[in-house]
């Protein structure tokens, strides 16, 4: 019944100004505003809505991941335009000094906020689904 559905994925935000500034500017998504609601355009023509929410309460997991040629590249890049990536010592997770978890069973992968606190990633496309 759903197979054909061109669903798409959403979480909330504190402040939609803010976050257009950050996903449109210091990311570089396309993105697009209507109705108070922001749209993230992603590559391979997949939507990710983000709508304001008073109450909003950031995720605890990640919400969005962005599948990259090189996690270091990209996390220096993004560094420079003003991304701080998250430094994890868990047992079970470390990542570097530069926010990028290596060789944890997992893809590479670094971590980063959204200005409302919302947890994304940067990892290695060959590592990723």
């Amino acid at each position: 019944m759903l197979k054909a559905s061109h669903a798409f994925s959403g979480f909330s935000t504190n402040d939609i100004g803010k976050a257009k500034e950050f996903y449109g500017r210091t990311l570089g998504l396309e993105v697009s505003e209507e109705h108070g609601l922001l749209n993230l355009h992603l590559g391979g023509g997949g939507d990710v809505l983000i709508y304001p929410k008073a109450n909003h309460a950031p995720a605890t997991f990640t919400v969005l991941n962005f599948p990259v040629d090189d996690v270091d590249k990209t996390v220096d890049e993004l560094t420079k335009r003003g991304v701080r990536f998250e430094i994890y010592t868990e047992p079970s997770i470390k990542t570097d000094a530069k926010g990028i978890s290596r060789d944890n069973g997992g893809p590479t992968i670094a971590w980063f906020k959204d200005p409302a606190g919302n947890i994304l990633s940067v990892l290695d496309v060959n590592g990723a689904m």
